[in-house]
């Protein structure tokens, strides 16, 4: 029996999960969304918002428990036929992502579900994401659509009290049957 036995053992043994979760989340802050299985997601959720929350303390040791927990991974990018690094995943994820949710209380993730399935073994695939990368652009075209209705509504009021000038610009308006 499993009894109060908390995490997923995803066919792996311990030292391969603890790998799995690190590689994982280090992808995570990397490119800040990436595909896998929901039990994958679910279990690498808990311990990226673990990281986050840490992230937003900001202090040294919060930064040494951090590259503890998950290591120092370079964030390298090919151009040129050459290889060139930018950045370690601890700065983006102490520079970046920690600030970003500073007034946010939790649930720095979401697990959206893909409608196909991996094609080797019909695994459920989702996308998983740091919440909040545009909310920015959201917040924007929110209140850019709300500025047109209500200049929209505005028009329509104007034209109705205005009325029809003459009548031969009236409209005649007939009965629904």
């Amino acid at each position: 029996m499993r009894h109060r036995v908390a995490g997923r053992r995803l066919g792996r043994t311990g030292e391969h999960r603890l790998a799995v979760r690190r590689n994982m989340v280090a992808s995570l802050f990397e490119h800040e969304t990436i595909s896998t299985t929901m039990e994958k997601a679910k279990e690498v959720r808990a311990f990226a918002e673990k990281l986050i929350t840490l992230a937003k303390k900001g202090t040294l040791s919060a930064r040494r428990r951090a590259i503890a927990l998950l290591g120092n991974r370079d964030i390298v990018s090919e151009e040129d036929g050459g290889i060139i690094k930018k950045d370690t995943v601890i700065r983006k994820l102490f520079s970046e992502i920690g600030p970003r949710y500073l007034d946010r209380p939790g649930g720095y993730t979401r697990i959206i579900r893909l409608s196909m399935r991996r094609l080797g073994d019909n695994g459920r695939l989702v996308l998983l994401q740091l919440v909040g990368k545009d909310e920015g652009s959201k917040k924007q075209t929110g209140t850019a659509a709300k500025k047109r209705r209500q200049k929209k509504t505005e028009d329509i009021e104007q034209v109705a009290e205005e009325g029809p000038e003459s009548d031969d610009e009236a409209v005649e308006v007939k009965p629904q049957q």
